[in-house]
């Protein structure tokens, strides 16, 4: 059945589209702002896959090239793997849906958003969330939906609802939330040091902006919707729980009061082997039921204890923080390194400084730009202590180092204060909990290292929620554990003066505003500790680059004379880095980078560059070597590639018959510029001679 929906959002006509295309699928929806569109497709199995035991969820978005008018380029020319802003995309759609699907769903589900026209104001990301849940909400796929997502910037003070790109560029945030009616489930976003109070009022702001967003979604449910399909009721297995609590109970709460990870998860193991050995006889067959009961009843025990006793697994308070050490410079030739380590969490994190050929191009809906900072994070499965195939870079290493990186970009000094493409590279060595704020950590330090003149240090913290009912405890700096049977994980990174970074994730069904409130308190105080820590040991940016820095001498010309420095076919250019061994960039206003380890070989391209582009004055003396001879003069090189005629007449106050007599090819002479026109440099030899008193006879 075709249905169409229009609505005015902020300002703008919202189009929602169902009933027209894929209709195979088990819910579509046309998703569109202005001119930019999205198609967002659920198709869900009929079967479930029993032998999984977590939701088999895939979410993929792609941004297709004719949405903007483009033909793909490289040798392919069409595309392909997606890239890294898809992938942080599709993450950002992934998390807020996730978790509103039955916990005994294992039917598989894949969610596909397609941008399908792009207009370069609109950005799709925030239409796939609302498209997504729009497609499972009209489907028979059990959903507890409607969610909804929201872009929110500000700009003079004055919040607003999806910014253009434009619009972005000059707001002091941006934040992306996902939520239901009554609670957010996911916040996403960067700020230049924005205050908690700020943002509080941000998320209060965008998520009134979501209620409209729901109230639309639920007419449309109510005209198209199909009934959600039935699952299957699970296995009694009340006999087998009551069994396992008997047998085990006791064990696991000694198990989990054991505070080292490695031997807490040894004992755990060992009760579930015994467990497993034990009942194998009377509950045939039921392994995994054994291992999923003794998880569930791990995770009520755990959350008991920090809910009950006030007590968490490794028995800090809840706002304690792990003990934390830190170590720079610990690699000889990088150019910044730091080594923090929080716990049983560590990063390793080096910047490196590079010149502006190694900054990367991007190509996506707002057009084509370039990045001269950026951090990649690395997560080895030897972090944790496991084996695991290594396939490329995972969706999840994209987006830690994501959110890293936009924790410390407003740090970062723009080209023009500092002309340097920066790469800060995260090796996550452990992993215990909140590796990515690690990494803002060790991110930071490194740059400071580095020399880079950073505004100021960035640190990160991650905070958890255990909520039962009315019972609530708000967690500092949570463990691995506390994240996977927690039911929050929301990250904080800023300086002293503000948040420059969050990422949230629910695994509820959402948190009131309250709970937000305190855990963004909780973060501040956490964060100014950490970064107390981090001034112990480096307070400022180190005045001095690297010795295997590049160093990079920045110099003006006049653009008529690029042609000049470049040669023909590149030729001159080519010289000066052969000889120099510096790399050297020339951009169309004129101004010159010359980069170079050696300061002396960047001194040398340098001077090369300002004699070829030096204007020649009447009245200069020059010192050059003469290049050609003819009948009437020789001309004479005074600047690279800059000639000047000396006539025959101008070498000497006797007269001279033959140029040979007084220079030579290869001679060096100093001359005296007495006329420059139409291109043409006259040059004297003999303005520069003392002249001869006349003879007394």
């Amino acid at each position: 059945m075709f249905y169409r929906h229009e609505v005015e959002i902020d300002g703008k006509p919202l189009i929602i589209e169902t009933g027209k295309m894929a209709k195979q699928t088990d819910g579509a929806a046309w998703v569109q702002l202005g001119e930019t569109a999205i198609l967002a497709t659920a198709v869900s199995e009929k079967q479930p896959k029993d032998d999984l035991d977590f939701f088999p969820l895939t979410v993929e978005y792609r941004e297709k090239a004719y949405a903007m008018g483009k033909i793909p380029g490289g040798f392919f020319k069409r595309e392909t793997k997606p890239s890294e802003v898809e992938i942080l995309n599709a993450r950002q759609i992934d998390r807020p849906i996730r978790p509103l699907f039955p916990d005994n769903f294992r039917h598989e589900t894949q969610i596909f958003v397609w941008v399908l026209s792009s207009d370069r104001e609109n950005d799709a990301d925030v239409l796939g969330i609302t498209g997504a849940s729009i497609a499972l909400s009209i489907s028979d796929i059990p959903f507890a939906g409607p969610i909804a997502g929201v872009r929110v910037g500000r700009i003079e003070g004055e919040m607003i609802a999806n910014p253009t790109y434009s619009e972005r560029e000059r707001s002091d945030f941006d934040l992306v939330i996902a939520a239901s009616k009554d609670s957010i489930i996911m916040v996403e976003g960067e700020a230049l040091e924005i205050s908690e109070d700020e943002m509080v009022e941000a998320l209060e702001f965008g998520h009134e902006a979501i209620r409209k967003l729901i109230a639309v979604q639920e007419e449309v449910v109510a005209k198209v919707g199909k009934e959600k399909r039935e699952l299957a009721e699970p296995e009694d297995l009340s006999e087998l729980e009551s069994k396992i609590r008997d047998l085990a109970m006791d064990d696991l709460k000694k198990a989990l009061e054991i505070k080292e990870k490695e031997e807490r998860h040894t004992a755990l193991h060992e009760i579930q082997d015994r467990l497993i050995e034990e009942l194998e006889e009377e509950f045939p067959e039921q392994e995994k039921a054994i291992g999923n009961i003794f998880h569930d009843m791990e995770k009520q025990v755990m959350r008991a204890m920090v809910l009950d006793e006030n007590q968490r697994l490794d028995g800090r308070g809840p706002d304690e923080i792990r003990d934390i050490s830190i170590e720079v410079g610990v690699l000889p030739r990088a150019h910044g390194t730091a080594l923090f380590t929080r716990g049983q969490t560590q990063a390793l994190a080096a910047a490196t400084l590079g010149t502006k050929v190694d900054e990367q191009k991007i190509e996506g809906m707002s057009g084509e730009f370039y990045k001269s900072y950026m951090l990649h994070y690395n997560f080895p499965p030897f972090s944790t202590g496991e084996v695991k195939p290594v396939r490329g870079t995972s969706r999840r290493e994209v987006g830690h180092g994501n959110l890293a990186e936009r924790a410390l970009k407003p740090m970062i000094p723009s080209m023009t204060a500092f002309p340097y493409t920066v790469r800060v590279v995260s090796d996550i060595l452990e992993s215990n909990g909140s590796s990515s704020m690690a990494t803002v950590c060790a991110g930071s330090l490194a740059l400071m290292d580095a020399g880079v003149p950073i505004k100021a240090p960035v640190a990160g913290i991650a905070m958890g929620l255990i909520k039962e009912g009315e019972k609530v405890s708000v967690l500092t700096d949570i463990l691995g554990d506390e994240d996977h049977m927690g039911d929050m994980d929301f990250k904080v990174a800023g300086s002293e003066d503000g948040i420059t970074a969050f990422q949230m994730d629910i695994k509820i069904q959402g948190i009131s505003m309250d709970i937000m409130r305190e855990a963004l308190e909780r973060a501040k105080k956490a964060r100014l500790f950490v970064l107390g820590k981090m001034n112990e040991v480096l307070p400022q940016s180190r005045t001095e680059l690297s010795t295997y820095a590049p160093r990079i001498f920045t110099m003006k010309i006049n653009p008529d004379q690029i042609g000049s420095v470049i040669g023909p076919g590149g030729k001159t250019i080519r010289e000066i880095v052969e000889k120099t061994g510096a790399s050297i960039d020339i951009e169309d206003d004129g101004t010159v980078k010359i980069a170079s380890v050696e300061p002396e070989a960047g001194e040398e391209a340098k001077r090369i560059i300002r004699d070829l582009t030096a204007e020649v004055e009447i009245g200069a003396v020059y010192t050059g070597k003469v290049k050609r001879i003819l009948k009437f003069g020789a001309f004479v090189e005074i600047l690279p590639g800059r000639e000047g005629l000396v006539h025959i007449s101008e070498l000497e106050h006797h007269r001279v018959n033959k140029v040979e007599d007084v220079v030579n090819i290869g001679d060096e002479v100093t001359v005296k510029v007495i006329k420059k026109e139409d291109g043409k440099i006259d040059l004297s030899r003999k303005a520069l001679l003392e002249k001869p008193k006349p003879s007394q006879s």
